[in-house]
């Protein structure tokens, strides 16, 4: 599995309004065919940071997700709305998606 961590830092002027801006790219990259899951958070310490944790099934749902219409129509627009290039972590780990994390549960 492909797992990517990418921190935005956004304009404050389109800040305010990041998650529906990105709504439609958003939307058509989780309907891609080998995407595992693409989420957007808000930072709780900078109002201008946003973090998008996405994966994909393989290296190939990868690849295509950058050659996309709506990844190449996301990379014209996005360039007017963040503050600074977006850092990035890229790593091939094992599994399929998300775990059940052992050191913590619900009590009861």
């Amino acid at each position: 599995m492909i797992f990517i961590a990418v921190k935005f830092a956004i304009r404050p002027e389109h800040s305010a309004d990041w998650i529906e801006r990105v709504g439609e790219f958003t939307s058509a990259t989780r309907a891609e065919e080998g995407n595992v899951f693409f989420e957007w958070s808000r930072s709780v310490d900078d109002p201008h940071q946003y973090v998008l944790l996405e994966a994909f099934r393989d290296g190939e749902a990868g690849a295509r997700h950058v050659e996309s219409e709506h990844f190449k129509a996301a990379m014209a627009w996005m360039p007017d709305s963040i503050a600074r290039t977006p850092e990035i972590i890229n790593v091939e780990v094992p599994g399929s998606g998300w775990s059940a994390m052992a050191e913590l549960s619900p009590r009861g």
